[in-house]
């Protein structure tokens, strides 16, 4: 995972696009992983997702490797 910075203005994070530490929007969300309708409500992971404020690149990480 990325190393974090919070500063009275956000988040800080190393950013692979801008390569240097920039703002970034930080989530979590729950997403589903099965393309099937009937195991979908079984299927749903956390996943931190990153924005970079600067450029808008978005890194996604699934929080549960299980």
């Amino acid at each position: 995972m990325a190393a974090t910075t919070h500063t009275p203005d956000g988040t800080t994070e190393s950013c692979r696009v801008c390569e240097a530490e920039t703002p970034h929007d930080v989530r979590i969300e729950i997403r589903t992983e099965s393309k099937k309708e009937h195991n979908a409500q079984y299927s749903r992971e956390p996943y931190r997702v990153t924005t970079c404020l600067h450029c808008g690149d978005e890194d996604v990480l699934r929080m549960n490797n299980a």
